[in-house]
């Protein structure tokens, strides 16, 4: 693994089951790194970052993300890499049957955490970041669809993560909505120094707010900042 960097793989074979969806991977993404992941639907963008993540075994090539080895991932390991880690999705995947601070209280006790006053600090914390201090105690079905987003963003910054990935994270929102969400995302990166890989297929979005950009297609992961989006 390059010295700064959060994720690195070297001829990394991506698999989906038994299917072969992305082969020999070639990735490094350092500290502090905004950086989207495109390509059309099916192209492997989701399986990488499940790989990424533990979702999905590392088979072949070798694979580090914040210092775990990925071919020696196992269900024992895998609750270890995503405590270091942060995870967007596009569908919010909060719990309905219970307010904002008791979403979050949740994760924090299954990541680990036991100590009530250090988790109240924490969850402030996290819901000062992203602009909702005073909704904790706000259900899901009380707060619009951007604030809900937010909500998943505060959810993946509770354990410090050095990395957030981020799968669609505006896929369900309304552009300006979704600006919000970009300008947030953009100054957690740079106020944290949190490493942020966003796969997206949203180019009104990539083109205003411009970062380095990988491409899946046809099997391959192609590293080009200068892709025409057009």
């Amino acid at each position: 693994m390059m010295q700064d960097s959060v994720i690195s793989l070297t001829n990394a074979n991506i698999y989906q089951g038994s299917n072969l969806v992305l082969q020999n991977v070639n990735l490094h993404v350092g500290t502090s790194e905004f950086v989207y992941l495109i390509g059309k639907t099916g192209s492997g963008k989701s399986s990488l970052l499940k790989t990424l993540y533990g979702d999905l075994l590392l088979k072949e090539g070798e694979g580090q993300v914040v210092g775990f080895d990925l071919r020696k991932m196992s269900w024992k390991t895998v609750p270890y890499l995503r405590r270091s880690i942060g995870v967007v999705f596009q569908d919010f995947q909060l719990l309905t049957d219970r307010n904002i601070n008791d979403n979050l209280k949740f994760v924090l006790r299954a990541t680990g955490w036991k100590d009530e006053k250090l988790m109240d600090e924490k969850i402030l914390d996290v819901l000062a970041k992203v602009g909702l201090k005073s909704k904790g105690f706000k259900f899901p079905f009380e707060i619009s669809g951007g604030e809900q987003q937010r909500v998943e963003i505060a959810r993946a910054l509770l354990n410090s993560p050095k990395l957030i990935l981020a799968d669609e994270p505006t896929g369900n929102l309304d552009p300006e909505t979704s600006d919000d969400i970009m300008r947030l995302l953009f100054q957690i990166s740079k106020d944290y120094k949190t490493t942020i890989l966003m796969a997206t297929h949203d180019y009104t979005v990539i083109n205003k707010f411009p970062g380095r950009m990988l491409r899946t297609h046809l099997a391959h992961l192609y590293d080009n900042a200068t892709i025409n989006i057009q």
